[in-house]
């Protein structure tokens, strides 16, 4: 097997990263889990924002107050450590501007094999995007995240240490925008959890405390008969943060191990 981590490293060089606009499609810290082999994956994003800015961040822009943001992300696995993606559409509905697509984008996850399972693991992702100019006043961008986490059982300890920017920005611009989560499982059902999502600004010149982006975020999960559930809430602690974000995410296989394994060959007769 070629070694995923250096297979991650080539993509870590070769893609370029992009500048957080206050919008995002997805709220989640990767755990470095990926689908089986030959399984396609469904995850259905959602997260609204009750109480948010009220003025946009470009000219333009989307004003995430009262806005439900979300997106579909269509998953396969290709092998047992790596992971293809594509979401879309990727979706908003907002007070002043109603329904509207805002883009799409793929991804590249590379992670260890089998990362449940192990005490320590590790993966990195890459996504790429088109955006719609009311969702990013960038048109191409892309996001570089490190997975690093332990499993302590009962505990969980994980850690997305993410860096964005812009194509267009190259590695002088790289925004860090961290994000963590210590989860406490019940059982293999149920698990509770406290996360962090942060944005700090830019490497070279990080933003004011007042100005940086920190929610705090009381999580749950769960492993229903028809879908795996994450369910949350999440406070702004800083005058750059949304003061309340809420989120709900639906995730399930669309095919099983027996649909990918390969016929037995009859014996002749």
């Amino acid at each position: 097997m070629r070694n995923p981590i250096k297979i991650a490293a080539l993509g870590l060089l070769l893609a370029a990263p992009w500048i957080a606009s206050g919008q995002t499609d997805e709220i989640q810290v990767y755990d470095g889990e990926i689908a089986e082999k030959g399984i396609f994956n469904l995850t259905w994003h959602n997260n609204f924002t009750p109480v948010g800015p009220k003025t946009p961040a470009f000219p333009g822009a989307l004003v995430n107050n009262h806005n439900l943001n979300g997106v579909t992300e269509w998953a396969y696995g290709v092998t047992d450590w790596f992971e293809a993606g594509l979401y879309l559409p990727l979706y908003s509905i907002s007070d002043a501007r109603g329904p509207s697509i805002n883009g799409g984008k793929i991804r590249l996850l590379f992670a260890i094999p089998h990362a449940a399972e192990r005490k320590f693991f590790y993966a990195a992702n890459f996504e790429f995007s088109y955006n719609s100019r009311h969702w990013d006043d960038r048109t191409y961008t892309s996001e570089i995240r490190p997975i690093i986490g332990v499993h302590l059982k009962p505990w969980d300890f994980i850690v997305n240490p993410i860096l964005d920017n812009s194509w267009y920005g190259g590695f002088k611009s790289l925004d860090f925008a961290p994000a963590t989560r210590i989860a406490y499982n019940f059982n293999p059902k149920w698990a509770v959890a406290v996360e962090h999502y942060a944005d700090y600004g830019r490497l070279r010149d990080f933003d004011s405390a007042h100005d940086q982006f920190h929610q705090i975020w009381g999580v749950f999960d769960h492993d229903a008969k028809f879908a795996h559930i994450e369910a949350g809430f999440g406070i702004g602690v800083t005058a750059g943060s949304d003061k309340l974000t809420l989120k709900l995410m639906f995730s399930r296989d669309l095919n099983s191990k027996q649909d990918v394994q390969t016929p037995t060959a009859k014996p002749p007769q």
